[in-house]
């Protein structure tokens, strides 16, 4: 049902398409939590994620893999909540 979302929501596939970011790792956690947040993400989360998407990949393995966290509130919550959605499969 969720791919189905993603399908008729092109700033959604947009959003999908800029996880891939070349870096397995990275990869893995960002296309992991835009699949599963995407389909009901309103306009501020997409935002924000958008912006996240924006910082070079050496700052986002530093956020995501290695533990740093943004200097800002909101984006350090964001990446909580990427590495938490990780955290949460992962123990499935």
């Amino acid at each position: 049902m969720a791919e189905e979302s993603l399908r008729d929501d092109p700033e959604a596939r947009a959003l999908l398409w800029r996880c891939r970011r070349g870096m397995k790792e990275l990869d893995v956690l960002l296309e992991r939590y835009a699949r599963a947040v995407l389909p009901r993400a309103h306009a501020g989360e997409r935002r924000l994620l958008a912006q996240l998407l924006e910082r070079p990949d050496p700052e986002l393995a530093g956020y995501l893999l290695g533990g740093a966290a943004p200097p800002e509130p909101e984006m350090a919550a964001l990446v909580k909540q990427i590495t938490g959605c990780a955290g949460a499969v992962a123990a499935l």
